[in-house]
């Protein structure tokens, strides 16, 4: 795992320095801009967590069967804005999704492209198959560009969260035009929007601890 190997590294030079959460902050940014993204000024100082809950972490986290409305709702209870949210959901430019996040979109949505839900339906049954993987675009899978979008205004999202930010709404549907248009524009707002993620209640000075291994508490 990377960030066990970085964690090893750290922990050899500098024991109790660097947590687990910079690391991950860090490792987010390197990722994007050796895939062709943007850069942004990462703050560190963070430390971590003294528990764990997987069920906690995913309650914020919305699930890829949302609709706009949950969307929003789930961003706006972290403090970002309607054009954070668009932003950041453009990290779905790179990346996997598995059939089973995926299925319901293909076989019960109307505002997907035919050809494309036809193209997924052969990999992603009604049943079975569930692990299978398919990229979320489709056309640059390793590469952090603005296509993601492109995807959106020709009904190609893979999932259905992704389709429901094009999909007829005057909060949105402008936001993902302009990114699709300018890449500039979207890499500007992208790194805006995660420094802004990257600063939501961080446990900083006394809080938390720094954990030797960041699979679990110390």
């Amino acid at each position: 795992n990377v960030v066990d190997n970085i964690k090893a590294r750290l922990e050899k030079a500098c024991p109790g320095v660097v947590s687990c959460a910079d690391i991950l902050a860090i490792a987010a940014r390197d990722s994007v801009v050796r895939l062709g993204g943007p850069s942004w000024k990462v703050r560190l100082g963070r430390r971590d967590s003294t528990s764990a809950s997987r069920s906690a972490a995913n309650a914020s986290i919305p699930p890829p069967t949302s609709n706009l409305s949950a969307l929003i709702s789930s961003f706006s209870a972290q403090g970002l804005s309607i054009k954070n949210l668009v932003a950041l959901t453009g990290s779905h430019t790179i990346g996997l999704a598995r059939c089973t996040s995926f299925r319901s979109h293909i076989y019960n949505d109307s505002n997907i492209d035919p050809s494309f839900a036809n193209s997924l339906r052969r990999i992603c049954p009604r049943s079975g198959n569930d692990s299978v993987l398919a990229p979320l675009d489709r056309q640059t899978p390793t590469s952090f560009d603005n296509l993601y979008y492109k995807n959106l205004l020709d009904k190609k999202g893979l999932l259905h969260s992704d389709q429901e930010i094009f999909n007829g709404s005057s909060l949105t549907d402008g936001l993902v035009k302009m990114y699709a248009a300018d890449t500039s524009l979207l890499f500007k707002e992208f790194a805006k929007s995660m420094i802004k993620m990257g600063n939501i209640k961080p446990l900083t000075g006394n809080a938390g601890e720094i954990r030797i291994n960041c699979r679990k508490a110390n």
